[in-house]
């Protein structure tokens, strides 16, 4: 199979036949074998219902249904474990998307060699002051932190080889992070291109200011995981070393002075640098004891489910 398409939704009942009948004109025109994964992120319109009529009508299209709403992450990571295609294509519901683009991703991934290529959404056509600027400001934060330079993190519209979807875990919030989740995994030939961005057809947008403080959130937990979340002793570990030499450094000042320089002085326990000692000690020991507890956290977990699926059409 050529190409998989992903696409996640919620409450997007009105876009998604008119989506299913320009992605299938792409893929017709250009003899593309293919399948459409839609998955329901729990929606309480008639979405899964459309989806229903869809795949009965073309087995090209394939169905998830959550029970609830888990979210976007949690979507695409069981859209991409259904996926076959050997590039797999996702994109939003919304119609924003322009499945024209399909082809020169698809051939960016098959003939140029790219394990992934990013959409970048130059001309927007979203509120400037709800969402272009907190974009431009999130992008180039992520940019800085992660080292990937791209400028839409945020895209739906985005190419994969079928390596890459097979060996990255999205979950939690990390579907803004997938180039770097990506990279971390091995994966580095990672390129853009600029894709056409549509105004919304049908329905409101599902997503309000909190995303860029949840973006910028997750894009410290990212960093922190991708340079400790394996090795979690060598930042707490430093920590509890920097912290305890501190103490330590205190308490034989102390000890020196009291006994050697100045025995008639203050008692210790009336001194500050005794409190100073006392408590970076115990801080540095905290941080050791964090070192250890992830390290054995990290041995020990247990796989876990993240979603339960209600239903699935043509699997």
């Amino acid at each position: 199979m050529n190409i998989s398409v992903v696409i996640p939704l919620l409450n997007e009942q009105e876009s998604l036949t008119e989506l299913q009948e320009w992605i299938a004109k792409v893929m017709l025109s250009n003899s593309y074998s293919y399948e459409i994964i839609f998955i329901d992120d729990g929606s309480t319109d008639s979405s899964w219902e459309t989806i229903n009529k869809l795949a009965k009508k073309d087995t090209n299209v394939k169905g998830i249904r959550f029970l609830k709403n888990f979210g976007k992450s949690q979507a695409l990571h069981a859209g991409f474990e259904k996926a076959q295609g050997d590039v797999v294509i996702t994109m939003d519901a919304d119609l924003q998307d322009n499945p024209d683009e399909i082809p020169e991703l698809y051939n960016m991934v098959i003939k140029d060699g790219f394990d992934l290529v990013s959409g970048w959404k130059k001309k927007r056509y979203d509120s400037v002051i709800s969402k272009n600027l907190p974009s431009k400001l999130f992008n180039w934060a992520a940019r800085k932190t992660s080292g990937v330079k791209l400028h839409d993190f945020n895209c739906g519209l985005k190419a994969y080889s079928l390596d890459v979807v097979k060996n990255i875990d999205v979950n939690g919030e990390m579907h803004r992070y997938i180039p770097l989740l990506s990279k971390n995994a091995g994966f580095s030939k990672i390129g853009e291109k600029v894709v056409k961005h549509q105004a919304r057809k049908y329905g409101e947008t599902k997503f309000g200011m909190n995303r860029f403080v949840h973006g910028f959130l997750d894009l410290i937990t990212i960093w922190f995981l991708s340079r400790f979340g394996k090795r979690p002793m060598h930042l707490f570990g430093a920590l509890g070393v920097i912290m305890f030499t501190i103490g330590f450094g205190f308490a034989l000042y102390l000890g020196i002075d009291k006994l050697f320089l100045n025995p008639a002085g203050r008692l210790i326990t009336e001194r500050p640098q005794f409190y100073l000692a006392l408590s970076t000690m115990i801080i540095g020991t905290q941080f050791f004891v964090a070192g250890f507890l992830g390290e054995i956290i990290l041995r020990t977990k247990q796989g876990k489910k993240r979603y339960l699926i209600k239903n699935e059409l043509n699997f």
